[in-house]
């Protein structure tokens, strides 16, 4: 099959629309819907219903949608392996979700390039639950989040602790101050999420919500405002007295999982990347 048909598959499913579809991919819009309908005959299936501006995957367009992006992936990665020649780095696609990104992940690039000259790394960021689908289809080789997820295909080691401490724009507040002000409530993952309910039972609805740790961030040094925030990421601002910590505020530790297909490729070259990390007592499984 034509690799090209399925990126123009999917580029019209994320988009929604044939036009923009075209315009992203640099066609004419014509080309565009000959290659959908090149793709419908080789499968003898519709994969889109055409209404006006209401474009969406039949049941077997969203089946096909499960294999067309880990298909796509599989071969341009293939492809920039073979680029590489016999002797170039075996390459490793690496996915996070965004907060690991900017709080623990950065100098671990920086290692594996220092450090790892045989291993070459595709970053990428997701949302967890595409991760663990990337991990299952086998497009993605490692994945780093905050909650481990119970499947028995993929072995998970915890990497990288992570403290969450309540901070505020303003000094001297106490915790329930903050969580009644202009509080931000960031998402650090589903056991973050039921141990600050634990912690703040009676909390109104917050200010905001964000997905992001620097998004809060950005958004207290602004505006002001509380929230939960990686200690290692405000170390900076509360040293200059920018933000401060939250009185009597509970840490919230947690930790990210580094996870991989158990019987994957390029095990070597990931267990010698996750070597960076230090041990934390929790076996692999």
């Amino acid at each position: 099959m034509d690799t090209q048909l399925l990126k123009t598959f999917l580029e019209v499913y994320r988009t929604r629309h044939f036009g923009q579809a075209a315009g992203n991919l640099h066609l004419s819009q014509s080309a565009v819907s000959a290659r959908i309908r090149l793709l419908e005959e080789d499968l003898g299936v519709s994969l889109f219903t055409r209404d006006r501006n209401n474009i969406q995957l039949t049941a077997a367009g969203q089946k096909l949608l499960r294999h067309a992006e880990s298909i796509t992936t599989a071969w341009t990665q293939a492809r920039q392996e073979l680029a590489m020649g016999e002797n170039g780095p075996e390459l490793l696609s690496v996915g996070a979700v965004p907060s690991l990104w900017d709080i623990a992940l950065q100098d671990w690039v920086h290692w594996v390039y220092g450090e790892c000259p045989e291993v070459g790394l595709i970053a990428e960021a997701h949302g967890a639950e595409m991760l663990v689908r990337k991990l299952l289809q086998g497009s993605i080789d490692l994945g780093f989040l905050f909650d481990a997820p119970q499947t028995p295909e993929l072995m998970v080691a915890e990497t990288i602790p992570v403290s969450l401490i309540m901070v505020s724009s303003e000094p001297g507040q106490t915790a329930a101050q903050a969580v009644r002000g202009n509080y931000v409530m960031v998402d650090w993952g589903t056991a973050f999420a039921i141990a600050h309910a634990r912690h703040f039972p009676d909390m109104t609805t917050p200010r905001a919500r964000v997905g992001l740790g620097r998004m809060a961030k950005a958004l207290l040094l602004a505006r002001g405002g509380a929230a939960y925030l990686a200690e290692a990421m405000v170390m900076k601002q509360l040293d200059g007295e920018q933000l401060f910590r939250v009185e009597g505020a509970p840490v919230i530790e947690r930790i990210a999982y580094a996870v991989y297909p158990l019987n994957g490729g390029h095990r070597d070259s990931i267990e010698k990347t996750l070597s960076y990390f230090p041990p934390t007592g929790s076996a692999a499984r």
